[in-house]
C-alpha cells in the first residue's frame, strides 16, 4: 500500500530493536529490520503481526551499507516515515587497557552509523514529515566507571539529537533520543545474570529492576508517533527513576 507508513529499525535482530519492530508492526507499520546476522533479522520477522516486512543485512558503521538499506526500503516501499538508529555496541574498558581499534568501532557504530542513516534518510523522511529516534543511554547523561568510551558515544549521539532537532524542525523532521538504563538485551545479559551486579543495580534503581525491550519501545513509539508532534530534542530517560537521583546513597533505610 502506498500510504502506508514505513519505520527503519536497526539493530532489530534482538531485544530492544526486535521490540520496537514489533511495536511498529501492531500498528500497521510497514518494517525494515537491519542488521547484521540474518538469522536473527529472520526471527524477529517471524514474530512480527505484517506481511509487510523487509530484511536488509549490513552494518551501520558501513556507509556503502547503509547507502544500500535506504535504496532498499525505497525500492521496496516507496517511502520512509520513521528512522529507529538502535544498532550499537558497547565499550567498556579502562583508559590503559583500550585500544584505539575498540575506541573508534564505538564511534563508528554509535555515532556514525546514526549520522550516515540520518544524511540517507534525509530526503525522504523530509517528504513524509517524519520522525526520528536514536538509542541512546543514561551512560550519555552521566559517567560510568569503566565505561569513559561508550559514555563518549551516547554523549555525543545525545548532542547529536539535540543540534539536528533545531536544524531539521524548519523542515519538517523532528528528531529525540530514548535513553535506557539497564535492559534485559542480549548486550546486558552478562550484568543481568550475575546476582552480585543486579544487587548493586537494584540499591541504585527505584524500580529495583531491569527494564524490559517492550518498554522502551513503547516510548520509541510515542516519540515517533504524532502524539508526541509538538516534541523535538528531548533525551527522554527511561530507566526506572535512576536518572531522578542526585548519587546519594540511600540515607532513610
Amino acid at each position: 500500500m502506498a500510504d502506508q507508513k514505513v519505520v527503519i529499525v536497526t539493530g532489530a535482530g534482538s531485544g530492544i530493536g526486535r521490540a520496537t519492530a514489533a511495536v511498529f508492526a501492531n500498528a500497521g507499520y510497514a518494517v525494515v529490520l537491519n542488521g547484521r546476522t540474518k538469522e536473527k533479522l529472520e526471527q524477529s520477522a517471524d514474530q512480527l503481526d505484517s506481511n509487510n516486512a523487509l530484511i536488509v543485512v549490513g552494518d551501520v558503521s558501513k556507509s556503502e551499507d547503509v547507502s544500500a538499506l535506504i535504496q532498499s526500503t525505497i525500492e521496496a516501499f516507496g517511502r520512509i516515515d520513521v528512522l529507529v538508529n538502535n544498532a550499537g555496541v558497547a565499550v567498556f574498558n579502562s583508559l590503559d587497557n583500550i585500544t584505539l581499534d575498540e575506541f573508534q568501532n564505538g564511534l563508528a557504530v554509535n555515532v556514525n552509523g546514526p549520522f550516515m542513516a540520518i544524511k540517507a534518510a534525509l530526503p525522504h523522511l523530509e517528504k513524509t514529515r517524519g520522525a526520528i529516534v536514536n538509542v541512546s543511554s543514561v551512560s550519555g547523561i552521566g559517567g560510568d566507571w569503566g565505561g569513559f568510551a561508550y559514555n563518549t558515544t551516547k554523549g555525543a549521539l545525545n548532542l547529536m539529537t539535540k543540534g539536528l532537532a533545531l536544524d531539521l524542525a524548519p523542515r519538517g523532521i523532528r528528531i529525540n533520543a530514548v535513553a535506557p538504563s539497564l535492559t534485559v538485551t542480549d548486550m546486558s545479559k552478562g550484568v543481568v545474570s550475575n546476582e552480585h551486579l543486579m544487587e548493586k543495580f537494584k540499591n541504585r534503581m527505584p524500580m529495583k529492576r531491569a527494564a524490559k525491550p517492550e518498554e522502551v519501545a513503547d516510548v520509541i513509539f510515542y516519540l515517533a508517533s504524532e502524539k508526541a508532534q509538538f516534541v523535538n530534542g528531548v533525551i527522554m530517560p527511561v530507566d526506572g527513576g535512576l536518572s531522578a537521583s542526585n548519587g546519594q546513597p540511600n540515607m532513610m533505610g
